[in-house]
């Protein structure tokens, strides 16, 4: 089932604020409602006083949930939204029968301090695995947290 359209709107106006354009992480507006049509992909919104501060997507399988996205818009960082959103996400995949979440990010993400602090573990690593739009290779941290 499609989201609301407005709900669409909150994730894409922390998407455009939160991903620098020099990494190419962004997802476009079809990307994120492509894969909320598929049915196993899941998202929450974080606001603060009405106006989007983050969200968070996932997708579920059977007895894992990977993390896609998270973000937090630079306005309403160092205010443990990201924490909660990832908070949040765990119980929530646990409750869908997942036994653990996974996630992958560039190496050089400052997150990894968030996720290291939520029970995050590195399982692997990809080297030079993403490339940024000026042609830069980036390894790439897998990670899992056991729920």
């Amino acid at each position: 089932m499609m989201a609301p359209a407005d709900d669409i709107d909150r994730i894409m106006a922390v998407m455009q604020a939160a991903f620098d354009p020099a990494y190419g992480e962004a997802w476009s507006r079809r990307q994120v409602e492509d894969a909320l049509l598929i049915g196993n992909c899941y998202y929450q919104i974080a606001e603060v006083l009405g106006e989007p501060a983050g969200f968070s997507l996932s997708r579920h399988g059977f007895e894992e949930e990977e993390l896609l996205l998270i973000a937090v818009s630079p306005d309403f960082r160092r205010r443990r939204i990201g924490e909660k959103l990832l908070v949040q996400c765990k119980a929530d995949a646990r409750a869908r029968g997942a036994r653990q979440l996974l996630l992958e990010m560039r190496s050089d993400n400052p997150a990894i301090h968030l996720y290291r602090r939520n029970g995050f573990v590195q399982i692997g690593l990809r080297k030079d695995y993403y490339r940024t739009p000026s042609g830069y290779r980036l390894d790439a941290i897998t990670f899992a947290c056991q729920l």
